[in-house]
């Protein structure tokens, strides 16, 4: 039996953000994300039959749509020049959850679980994704998928090992990594190494993406003294007019303008227990094209 369009138009406002979540983990894209929202919003109201689970049906299409899209994106990504980010999701203070809430959905959505899953092909992403983040079981992900439980057991298991073995073990709560985030803009600023060096681990690494456009780093900046040295030089050679905390996919952050209301970067840091150990800077102004749109907003 056909659904009325106002009641499949309905279901899909119901799970749209479970849409777009899929999407943007799977994609590390917004603007993807939201494509295949679009895409995913017109199949799903094309469909003939009346779906038993509207959920279980928009999962599946907004997955196989970004199974394909990361196959075609292969080839993109590996002629990117310099490092690859994912395009970050930006959120004012006046409209951050509570650290509360916030601790339920950043871990998943971190820069560093974002660039973890670049390490997986598009059917282990799915499937580690499915499993992993929105709790599905095999059968159902089998179905998702297009392949047999024990292959996406299989897949869900080198997919976690291959993601745990770049997971930390220990990550501290929002406040102290808030506190670390401030304690490095202060470092940077004032030009103060030994300040930096006391919050950033051995093995750090600062990894930029200005896709070509912007001046960046074109490959990872790794050890304490580099990336300290390396932090300090760029404020020194592009001060910023401006910086605002913000909050970058679920964790502490800021951006950087060059005018008033030019974003130039946005930055996250993520930490372990009271150290820092990576520093994400996106500068590719493509990805930074919707965090002008919220500010003026």
């Amino acid at each position: 039996m056909e659904a009325a369009p106002g009641a499949r138009d309905a279901a899909f406002e119901e799970h749209r953000g479970l849409v777009f979540g899929v999407a943007y983990r799977m994609l590390g894209s917004v603007a993807g994300a939201e494509d295949m929202v679009q895409d995913t919003y017109l199949r799903f109201r094309a469909a003939r039959d009346e779906p038993r689970s509207a959920r279980a049906l928009l999962v599946t299409i907004v997955t196989r749509l970004c199974m394909d899209e990361l196959k075609s994106a292969r080839l993109q990504r590996e002629q990117y020049i310099g490092q690859w980010l994912p395009e970050p999701l930006v959120t004012r203070e006046s409209e951050l959850p509570s650290p509360e809430n916030m601790a339920e959905r950043e871990d998943d959505v971190s820069m560093a679980f974002l660039v973890m899953l670049e390490a997986l092909g598009p059917v282990e992403r799915a499937v580690f994704l499915l499993r992993e983040v929105f709790d599905y079981d095999y059968g159902d992900i089998a179905q998702v998928v297009g392949k047999s439980e024990g292959a996406c057991r299989q897949a869900f298991h080198r997919a976690r090992e291959r993601v745990a073995a770049r997971q930390h073990r220990y990550t501290p709560d929002y406040a102290r990594r808030r506190a670390l985030t401030v304690r490095f803009l202060e470092a940077v600023n004032e030009g103060n190494l030994g300040g930096l060096m006391e919050i950033l681990s051995a093995d750090a690494v600062a990894i930029t993406d200005g896709g070509g456009i912007v001046s960046s780093a074109r490959r990872p900046v790794y050890g304490a003294n580099r990336v300290a040295r390396f932090a300090i030089g760029v404020a020194r050679k592009e001060p910023a007019t401006r910086i605002e905390l913000v909050d970058v996919n679920g964790q502490p952050g800021f951006v950087t303008y060059m005018r008033r209301d030019h974003v130039r970067s946005v930055i996250v840091l993520d930490t372990v227990g009271d150290e820092i150990a990576a520093v994400y800077a996106i500068r590719n102004p493509e990805k930074l094209a919707r965090v002008l749109v919220e500010r003026e907003a």
